[in-house]
């Protein structure tokens, strides 16, 4: 018998925190997250987003052992303004039975239903820098540190459940070159040339720091015709900057300004933390800290977490610049490293 049990204490949240860790236990691709994270974002008393949002979360239960689980999730910012009636589910994991999805999947839509919502879509978080989306293809190629991961038997269980594919969002691997190709170059200083642009140089994160909410302004104007995309809050933009700050390097974060220091492009990467993630499994301490800065320090794989180009200069080879900019950073880590 499976038992569908709301989650409304400490226990349970942790418990829903780390199912995953037990369902991909022995699985060489799966990627966990941070498990203080995951703890903030699921609790409405720190998650700015709870201000706009209401959510439920359930864990699937069969024998006494947690087999599944999933949140639903209303945004209201969202409704507002893709005026759609759109609920989401998201977070949602299971073992390899059938019941156990649908039974999920259930619980969501019919609380869901009870507040007016008429479709519900996911895999969704509160905003669009939490986990989202679903693995449909790929499924023996190692996830990064910020994309997910799910067991094939997924996409053909939701398949079944009525579902049906709403967006493809693709992820790619590029080799990059011990020295970036020259017609990059090229392309690069003629943007910047021809569009009067700059490329900011930091010395520390203390010069960085006063660009970060111009970086999230950036992210919600360029971001804001994307899927389901709301524009962050200001307490939502405080909130995320805290997390994403920690992994700000010269090497690795660049800015691209006009004339009148208008913040016109951004690009954030990082040494790859899929590795480091899986050896500490999500958990800081005692000694996953270490881990992470290894990985920080000597690596042989790099991630682009965010990349955001001011809609005026969309297709102007802006993005050029700012990958360029990357490799050259990225080569320069490696020979320090």
């Amino acid at each position: 018998m499976i038992n569908i049990i709301e989650v409304s204490t400490k226990k349970q949240l942790r418990a829903f925190v780390k199912f995953p860790e037990r369902l991909y236990k022995d699985n060489p691709y799966y990627v966990p997250r941070l498990t203080i994270d995951e703890l903030s974002t699921l609790n409405p008393q720190k998650n700015p987003a709870s201000e706009h949002c209401e959510s439920k979360l359930w864990l699937a239960v069969k024998n006494g052992d947690v087999v599944g689980r999933i949140a639903a999730i209303v945004n209201y910012r969202y409704i507002q303004k893709w005026g759609l009636k759109n609920g989401r589910f998201g977070y949602l994991d299971f073992i390899e039975d059938f019941n156990v999805a649908k039974a999920l999947l259930e619980s969501a839509q019919n609380w869901l239903k009870s507040l007016g919502m008429e479709r519900i879509h996911g895999p969704l978080g509160f905003c669009d820098l939490d986990p989202e989306g679903m693995l449909i293809d790929g499924f023996n190629i190692p996830a990064t540190f910020t994309t997910t991961y799910n067991y094939k038997y997924y996409p053909s269980f939701m398949e079944r459940l009525g579902y049906k594919k709403d967006a493809d969002w693709y992820e790619y691997e590029i080799t990059i070159p011990s020295t970036p190709p020259p017609i990059l170059n090229k392309i690069s200083t003629r943007v910047l040339k021809s569009h009067n642009l700059q490329i900011l140089d930091f010395k520390n994160k203390r010069d960085l720091m006063p660009y970060v909410p111009k970086v999230f302004q950036l992210i919600n104007s360029s971001y804001s015709d994307l899927y389901a995309v709301t524009e962050l809050t200001e307490k939502q933009i405080d909130y995320y900057a805290k997390q994403y700050i920690i992994f700000f390097s010269k090497d690795f974060v660049k800015l691209v300004i006009d004339k009148n220091d208008n913040l016109v492009a951004f690009g954030l990467a990082l040494p790859s933390l899929a590795k480091a993630m899986q050896k500490c499994r999500g958990h800081l301490f005692p000694f996953g800290f270490l881990h992470l800065l290894i990985a920080l320090r000597q690596n042989d794989r790099a991630e682009l977490l965010l990349i955001a180009v001011d809609k005026k200069y969309q297709k102007t080879g802006v993005n050029a610049v700012i990958l360029n900019s990357i490799a050259i950073g990225w080569g320069s880590w490696r020979g320090r490293v």
